[in-house]
C-alpha cells in the first residue's frame, strides 16, 4: 500500500503534467478571439474535471480521460460536489467537455476513437446529464 506522500507525489505529479495541457488549451481559445469569461469558464470547467480524476480516481491524467470519466464526472460526482451544480452549470461543462476533447483530438493528444466516444455520450446522455442535476434540486 502506498503512503499518502506517495499519493500526493502522485498527485503533484498529474497536476504538473496536466498544468501545459490547460494552458495550450486555453490559448488555443484566446486565439480564436473568445471572449475572456467564454475562455475562463471553459478552462475552468476542465481545470475542476482534472480535480476529479485525481481525487477520485488517482493517476488519470487528462489525456488518459474518456467517455466513461465524464459520464461518471456528470452522473454522479459534479451534482453531489458542486454547490453550483444546476441545468445551466451542466449544459456549460457539456459544452466545454465537447471543445475540450475536439483540441484533444485536433492537437493529437488524445485518439479519435477517444473523440468519438465521448461526444458520443454527450450527445445521447445530455437527458440523462441534465436529469442528474434537476433530480438534485428537490
Amino acid at each position: 500500500m502506498s503512503s499518502p506522500n506517495d499519493y500526493d507525489a502522485q498527485v503533484e505529479a498529474i497536476r504538473e503534467y496536466n498544468a501545459p495541457i490547460l494552458s495550450e488549451f486555453q490559448k488555443s481559445f484566446e486565439k480564436a478571439g473568445l471572449s475572456k469569461k467564454t475562455v475562463k469558464s471553459h478552462v475552468d470547467n476542465i481545470d475542476f474535471f482534472t480535480e476529479y480524476l485525481m481525487y477520485y480516481e488517482p493517476l488519470t491524467r487528462l489525456d488518459e480521460a474518456g467517455e466513461d470519466d465524464v459520464s461518471s464526472f456528470l452522473l454522479d460526482w459534479f451534482p453531489r460536489k458542486a454547490l453550483w451544480a444546476s441545468v445551466s452549470s451542466t449544459k456549460s461543462y457539456l459544452t466545454s467537455f465537447k471543445k475540450f476533447f475536439q483540441w484533444m483530438g485536433e492537437t493529437q493528444r488524445t485518439s479519435p476513437e477517444i473523440v468519438d466516444d465521448v461526444l458520443t455520450t454527450i450527445k445521447e446522455d445530455r437527458q440523462d446529464f441534465l436529469d442528474a442535476v434537476e433530480d438534485d434540486d428537490d
